[in-house]
């Protein structure tokens, strides 16, 4: 196994990002040395006694916005070079398994969470990188949002799941969502197991469940599908292949 991915989390609630990272996957993937986590307390880079981390905003309107004072000492704190840094945000890009795999690949990452009414603009221009969304809706702080992204992140490192190809037949690869799944009894309250999947002809199997992810994601999904035609429509035959890396700023 190579370097560890590191993630930082920058919260003012430390203890909700504590205990999902102690748990399941999460610390699998910490014992084994695949990650390692550091949940940083945004309110310890504050510069007075009540350790505030929000002010009123510059034009008059509701609520509080986050300063950029303490965010940007959390993150000089604990940043290397590469490093990707990620403000949750409900103005963000909207998240999805192929940036899920694509922040798999970085070697540190650093999740700001914000709160209140939302995050001084300076922090976007002057720290951040990448901004994402896992939703459109409105949570009542980051903190949750960066759990889902960094659950999707570290499953899909090396041996974390411990089976190489645990990921490969899942919703969203290839622009589908995954086959109906069954297990036994063969008959649960007069429902049965699919007369193919008792064959055991592979191929007809394997056929089955192609045609069947198909039309689930044409009757519940048909974005995504609709999304894969575009990216197979657009794909042109080449004669050599090159491996390019680049940052993905905003």
């Amino acid at each position: 196994m190579g370097d560890p991915l590191h993630i930082d989390i920058i919260t003012i609630f430390p203890p909700m990002v504590r205990g999902f990272l102690e748990e399941s996957i999460m610390k699998r993937a910490a014992q084994q040395a695949a990650v390692v986590f550091q949940v940083i307390n945004l309110r310890d880079f504050t510069s007075n006694r009540h350790q505030t981390v929000d002010d009123r905003p510059y034009g008059g309107g509701p609520g509080m916005i986050m300063k950029p004072e303490p965010i940007f000492k959390a993150v000089e704190s604990a940043h290397t070079p590469g490093a990707r840094v990620i403000l949750m945000t409900p103005q963000g890009r909207p998240f999805h398994q192929a940036r899920a795999v694509e922040l798999a690949r970085e070697r540190h990452l650093i999740f700001l969470c914000g709160h209140y009414e939302g995050v001084d603009e300076r922090v976007s221009l002057g720290l951040v990188t990448d901004e994402i969304s896992i939703g459109d809706y409105i949570l009542t702080n980051g903190t949750l949002a960066a759990a889902v992204v960094i659950d999707a992140v570290v499953r899909l490192l090396p041996n974390v799941l411990g089976a190489e190809d645990a990921t490969v037949n899942e919703s969203f690869n290839d622009n589908r969502l995954e086959y109906p799944q069954y297990t036994r009894p063969e008959v649960f309250r007069d429902l049965r197991v699919p007369d193919i999947l008792l064959t055991g002809d592979h191929a007809a199997i394997a056929r089955w469940r192609e045609e069947q992810s198909r039309r689930r994601t044409a009757a519940r999904r048909p974005d995504i599908l609709k999304k894969a035609v575009v990216v197979r429509s657009n794909v042109r035959p080449v004669r050599q292949t090159f491996a390019v890396c680049a940052p993905n700023v905003r």
